[in-house]
């Protein structure tokens, strides 16, 4: 009874993969900023809580399996599935082309309606992708077009952001060659890459919740329930906890695996409902692969921590120490210790201020689609989606004050605006001269981010960047395919 509850609490909390789809989706973020200090996590005792609990229902569950009650159980989840794991890999390349089309028809989107695209032969390779799996001969060029989407979309997006759906990507493309291959000890390892990959993709993902809370409250605000009634700050370290050892317990013994899996698999389902079924496209791949880990009958797989019931914490306590230090370490790395949340410098430039229509170009916020309104995993849903392409924005004006940088941001925006606005073509004026609306939009939130502090205005800040981000991106976009250039 005591690990079920532990598993049953475990989770509740793990209800925050959806967040992290839902977040990206949902709701702006910006990727670029600096992370919340690991040092913060580590001093709060819910992370600790949640810890400790996990830690209980692994080692119980341990213990019950070696036991005839863990035998009795096993073969209960084997009788179960028996069906289904012998036509495991007609079950996955369906799901693979079925979620390929089902992309294909939302239309605009790279791998995850999280990811938008605005190139529409993209939508078409997706469906050659799906129509590709159903042949043994063709499965790997299928797994090179998956891979070559998720290069377009890092052509558009940020490699931080890309992260977890490369995990994801890079099982699946593996599963597809190693299915096709004639080779048996190639073969073998087939649904081995499934699991590591989305065991990797969660337990990545899940560091979201530790390095930026915030992006997580407006999800938990607009859908209290989510937390089952436990505050928001108890929730969302608790969350983090369970959505990481769930993965990893992907790659534990039989019993945590399997439990882990069905664990997960209830949770994904669970928001199907309260976030559409766009939510279902998005995490239909890993939610097929969770049901492929889960029927798996192998009491002891291939690549598998096996490790005696005293090394679950070390061996635990040592996996998340590796991916903490990976994911802040490469956050430094890509955007130093401060890290660039598209804010300029606020250095005195006596030359920008003189100028009245200075701009340089400014890498893209990635906003998400995995999980709020960050808009998750497949509408990641109700969020803002995340901008496209990378566009030029004005420089915001240097000033030891946050009033200088407003007025010399005003003032080039009228210049840059009176400019845009003579264009002899009516439509080419009011798309120029909103161009420059938008940017000086984009330079007062970033002057915002730089000097104010209330919570909520910063939000809203990081709204306006995502959003006047995005339809700056329509704008240029429209102005190529009608041969004007870029503003």
């Amino acid at each position: 009874m005591k690990q079920r509850r532990a598993l049953a609490l475990a989770a509740g909390w793990a209800a925050a993969p959806l967040a992290q789809a839902h977040v990206k989706w949902f709701a702006p973020y910006i990727v670029e900023a600096p992370p919340r200090r690991i040092l913060h996590t580590l001093a709060d005792p819910w992370f600790w809580t949640g810890i400790v609990l996990v830690l209980v229902f692994f080692l119980a569950t341990r213990a019950v399996e070696r036991t005839r009650l863990g035998e009795a159980i096993l073969g209960a989840f084997d009788k179960a599935t028996g069906p289904l794991w012998a036509r495991g890999d007609d079950f996955m390349r369906f799901v693979t082309a079925a979620f390929f089309v089902a992309i294909f028809a939302v239309g605009g989107v790279y791998l995850t309606p999280d990811l938008k695209s605005p190139h529409e032969w993209v939508s078409w390779m997706q469906l050659l992708i799906a129509g590709l799996v159903f042949s043994r001969r063709t499965m790997p060029l299928a797994a090179a077009g998956i891979i070559g989407l998720w290069l377009l979309a890092l052509t558009q997006y940020e490699l931080f952001h890309l992260l977890d759906y490369l995990a994801l990507g890079v099982g699946v493309a593996a599963y597809l060659v190693l299915a096709a291959s004639d080779k048996p000890e190639w073969h073998r390892y087939r649904f081995i890459v499934l699991r590591w990959g989305v065991a990797i993709a969660l337990m990545w993902s899940s560091l979201e919740k530790f390095a930026y809370p915030d992006w997580f409250h407006p999800l938990v605000e607009e859908k209290p329930f989510l937390t089952f009634g436990m505050p928001r700050d108890v929730f969302i370290p608790m969350a983090g906890v369970a959505e990481f050892t769930m993965g990893f317990g992907l790659l534990w013994t039989a019993l945590i695996r399997r439990l882990s899996a069905l664990a997960l698999f209830v949770i994904f389902n669970m928001a199907v409902y309260p976030f559409g079924r766009l939510d279902l496209v998005g995490h239909a791949l890993i939610m097929a692969v969770i049901v492929i880990i889960f029927a798996d009958p192998t009491p002891q797989v291939r690549f598998a921590i096996r490790r005696t019931l005293a090394a679950i914490p070390a061996t635990l306590v040592a996996t998340m120490a590796a991916f903490a230090m990976g994911y802040w370490g490469l956050h430094h790395a890509l955007y130093g210790t401060d890290g660039r949340s598209g804010i300029a410098s606020a250095t005195p430039d006596p030359a920008a201020q003189r100028s009245t229509h200075t701009h340089d170009p400014e890498r893209p916020h990635a906003a998400p689609a995995a999980a709020t309104p960050r808009a998750p995993d497949g509408g990641h849903a109700g969020r803002a989606a995340p901008p496209p392409p990378s566009t030029a924005t004005a420089q915001p004006a240097s000033g030891d004050t946050a009033q200088a940088a407003y007025l010399a941001s005003m003032q080039r925006m009228h210049g840059a605006m009176e400019e845009g606005v003579k264009h002899p073509d009516p439509d080419q004026a009011f798309v120029r001269g909103m161009i420059a609306h938008h940017r000086a939009a984009l330079e007062m939130a970033e002057i915002q981010l730089r000097h104010g502090a209330d919570a909520e205005q910063r939000r809203m800040a990081e709204e306006i960047i995502a959003t006047q981000k995005r339809e700056i991106a329509e704008m240029e976009d429209w102005l190529q395919r009608k041969g004007a250039g870029r503003s």
